[in-house]
């Protein structure tokens, strides 16, 4: 959510002179009415690490954006006139309609969640590939065995038992420093993917008058414990990221980082 011009304090992006002293690349690219996907990223991610004359980090992000940086990812068509169309109609009709297409469709997508069962049926009905058939390519095959496109070290921390707590301080630390404002200055710019960010999702609920400020705030504190356990699950799944114990002192975190990345 830091390629958005705008969101600064709700994706605690870094400051102006913070990006002073290091180069920061994907931060700021995009208006937030822009719709801004998996794939732009990648494509954006991978001209910097071809066009790289040194060693580049990679930090923090979701695990999908990881893995569409440094894996083989490729992304089918999408088709706006079709994919409203397919979002009109019940999750029950989209759902029969993939099943008929690919009686093993269950196994490879979540047939709850809409959205996914939107994006099969987009895939299928524009390229013939359904989800069983992308699932026996060789594409995925390498993803299931997590084999790269680009050679990377990957070192892991893990807070622990204090992620809630400091979620909570800075989540704190953004109210204070007027994410409110921030929230309600840009509410009328965000496109779909920017209003899904955490934070921003909860607030204009609050400054629709859905829920109480208060509320909102309890609902950003539990979207965010949430993503954190899922991003937790998805990276603690790659065998190749290098797990370190988890240090208060940030030096040490630094120092045992650095023994494993030279």
């Amino acid at each position: 959510m830091q390629v958005y011009r705008g969101m600064n304090i709700g994706t605690a992006k870094p400051t102006i002179i913070e990006r002073r002293g290091v180069t920061h690349h994907l931060i700021d690219v995009v208006e937030p009415e822009y719709e801004f996907s998996v794939a732009d990223y990648r494509q954006l991610g991978r001209q910097v690490i071809d066009s790289s004359q040194g060693p580049l980090i990679i930090s923090g992000g979701s695990g999908l954006h990881f893995r569409a940086l440094v894996d083989p990812m490729s992304f089918a068509p999408t088709d706006d006139e079709l994919r409203a169309d397919l979002e009109n109609r019940s999750l029950e009709g989209l759902a029969l309609d993939l099943t008929a297409m690919d009686p093993e469709a269950h196994r490879h997508v979540d047939m709850a969640n809409k959205r996914r069962v939107v994006r099969a049926l987009e895939i299928a009905m524009l390229t013939g590939e359904t989800p069983s058939l992308r699932a026996r390519s060789a594409e995925a095959e390498d993803l299931r065995r997590y084999v790269p496109d680009v050679e990377f070290t990957a070192v892991g921390i893990d807070p622990g038992s204090v992620l809630d707590d400091r979620i909570d301080r800075r989540l704190d630390e953004m109210r204070q420093g007027g994410l409110v404002e921030e929230v309600k200055g840009l509410q009328q710019r965000l496109g779909r993917t920017a209003r899904s960010a955490v934070g921003y999702r909860e607030l204009i609920d609050h400054l629709e008058g859905r829920i109480t400020m208060e509320e909102a705030f309890e609902a950003i504190a539990q979207s965010t414990r949430k993503l954190a356990s899922r991003q937790r699950t998805w990276f603690q799944r790659d065998p190749r990221i290098r797990w370190i114990p988890w240090m208060e002192d940030e030096a040490d975190r630094v120092e045992r980082a650095m023994e494993i990345l030279t």
